[in-house]
C-alpha cells in the first residue's frame, strides 16, 4: 500500500462527548468539515488558500481538529526521489457526527462511510487536482477582495458526486462551478485531465455534453483543464464544432492561477486570444449561454447541505 496513514485509527464515538466538541469548534471549522465532506479530501494548501492566511495558523487549527478527531489525514507516498508529498485531510468520524447532529439527520444519511478511503482510491490524485483548481479560485477571490476596485467570488462549487446525482444518466462533469469577477459571472463544467485517458475519449465526453445541453436547454461552458501545452493542441484537433461552448487552459499555479488570462475558446466567432475565467462569458455570442439555476436542496437531506458556507477567514480558534 503506497500511503502512510496519521493515525492508523479513530477511537470510538461518544456521543455524550459532541456537544463539548461542538463548544470548540468555530464557524469556521465546521465550514472546513462542510468542504471536506463535499469534496473528500483537501490538502494543506488547499485549505490555507480556501479558509487561512498564513501555513502557521492552517497547520496549528487543522492539527487541533485532528486531536479533537473532527479530521484525520495521511500523506500519500510521492514516489522515490520525488520529496514528501503534503498531508491531505478527510472528514474523521467526529466531525461527521458533528455535522450529522448540526443538521438534524443521522451519519448514515450524511453518507460518511470511513471504510471506504479515498487515501487509497487510483482516483486520488484526480480528486485533488480538481480540488486545486476551486482552491485557487477561493484564493484569487480573497485576494481580490482586498482591492476595492475588484471584487471575485467563487459562487458555487459542486463536486463530481453532486453532479452526478443531477445530471449522471447524461454527462458526469469532474464539478461545477459558478465564478464571478468585477462584472462579469460564468457557470462552467470542468474536465480536469490527468493525462491518463486518450485523447479520443477526452473528445468524446463532448457527446454527453451536448445531450445534457439538449434536454436542458441550457449551453453551459466546458473547461478542458491540460496537463501540459503539447496535449491541448492535440485535444484542440480533436475538438469539433458542436454547439457546445469549449474553452481549454494548462494546469497552472502562475499569476491569478484558472482565474486568468490563459483560457482559450473553440469556435467559429470565438475569441482568438485567451481569456480570462470570468470573460469567457461572452465568447460566444452565436451560443447564447443560459444559466443552471443552483440546485440547491434537491439531493442533499437537510437544506445546509444545499449550498456551500460563505468562506469565513478571520475567525479566531477556541
Amino acid at each position: 500500500m503506497n500511503v502512510l496513514p496519521i493515525p492508523a485509527g479513530q477511537p470510538r464515538l461518544d456521543r455524550a462527548t459532541l456537544p463539548a466538541l461542538s463548544a470548540r469548534l468555530t464557524p469556521r471549522d465546521h465550514d472546513i468539515l462542510t468542504y471536506l465532506h463535499r469534496h473528500r479530501v483537501l490538502t494543506t494548501h488547499q485549505i490555507q488558500r480556501i479558509f487561512f492566511g498564513i501555513p502557521q495558523s492552517t497547520r496549528k487549527r487543522m492539527n487541533t481538529l485532528c486531536l479533537l478527531n473532527a479530521v484525520t489525514r495521511f500523506r500519500p507516498w510521492a514516489g522515490y526521489g520525488a520529496g514528501s508529498a503534503p498531508i491531505h485531510w478527510v472528514l474523521g468520524k467526529a466531525g461527521a457526527a458533528v455535522l450529522a447532529e448540526r443538521w438534524g439527520i443521522s451519519v448514515k444519511e450524511l453518507g460518511y462511510n470511513p471504510d471506504i478511503p479515498i487515501a487509497v482510491s487510483s482516483r486520488l490524485n484526480h480528486q485533488v487536482g480538481v480540488n486545486d483548481f476551486f482552491s485557487r479560485l477561493h484564493h484569487q477571490a480573497r485576494h481580490a477582495s482586498a482591492d476595492p476596485e475588484a471584487t471575485a467570488e467563487v459562487r458555487a462549487w459542486w463536486s463530481e458526486q453532486q453532479c452526478a446525482k443531477l445530471w449522471g444518466d447524461l454527462a458526469r462533469p469532474d464539478a461545477w462551478g459558478q465564478w464571478r469577477e468585477n462584472r462579469n459571472e460564468i457557470n462552467f463544467f470542468l474536465e480536469h485531465d490527468t493525462g491518463t485517458e486518450t485523447l479520443k475519449r477526452v473528445a468524446d465526453k463532448l457527446h454527453d455534453y451536448r445531450n445534457l445541453a439538449d434536454a436542458t436547454g441550457i449551453n453551459t461552458p466546458v473547461l478542458f483543464w491540460l496537463p501540459s501545452a503539447a496535449r491541448e493542441a492535440n485535444l484542440r484537433k480533436l475538438l469539433t464544432e458542436s454547439g457546445i461552448p469549449l474553452a481549454t487552459a494548462v494546469h497552472t499555479s502562475d499569476g491569478d492561477g484558472p482565474a486568468g488570462a490563459i483560457w482559450l475558446p473553440l469556435g467559429a466567432d470565438a475569441h482568438p486570444s485567451r481569456m480570462r475565467l470570468a470573460d469567457l462569458a461572452g465568447a460566444w455570442p452565436h451560443l447564447p449561454l443560459g444559466r443552471i439555476h443552483d440546485p440547491s436542496g434537491t439531493d442533499q437531506p437537510h437544506p445546509e447541505l444545499a449550498t456551500m458556507p460563505a468562506v469565513r477567514v478571520g475567525d479566531e480558534p477556541r
